[in-house]
């Protein structure tokens, strides 16, 4: 279950909107072993793109140098889909590259009739991917 702060998951659902019509992505770290998210990251989609993100590499690089001076790691990896429902696409499980990290997305399209957004968590270990509950807290 991720567990998340309702002022992280509004921030993160505020970067989507922002960047729509392009995906969205970033970060949120936390301190080292917790599996606590504390620190919102929003990064730069490079590729610009409705269809795809990708992290700008010097961006990357520079927060994970960051990260490791602060003793953080990536609890949760977060990207928008603009057009389609918050799951996982093949692209995004060849990305998945922190099997300790949740998987958040956010689409901006109202895609189940649940309104005008999907916040949805998984996991994705070795192309396996395990949706999550969500816990919001206040």
């Amino acid at each position: 279950m991720l567990t998340i702060s309702r002022t992280l998951h509004d921030q993160i659902v505020a970067h989507a909107r922002a960047d729509h019509p392009d995906e969205a992505c970033g970060v949120v770290a936390g301190p080292e072993g917790t599996g606590r998210p504390e620190r919102f990251v929003p990064m730069l989609n490079a590729a610009r793109s409705p269809t795809f993100y990708e992290f700008d590499s010097g961006d990357l690089l520079k927060l994970y140098r960051e990260m490791d001076d602060r003793d953080e790691e990536p609890v949760i990896v977060y990207h928008s889909h603009t057009a389609t429902e918050a799951y996982p696409s093949r692209t995004d499980v060849t990305y998945a590259n922190e099997p300790g990290a949740h998987y958040v997305l956010v689409s901006t399209a109202d895609t189940d009739g649940a309104g005008p957004f999907q916040f949805r968590s998984y996991r994705i270990v070795d192309g396996v991917i395990t949706e999550e509950d969500v816990q919001v807290t206040d």
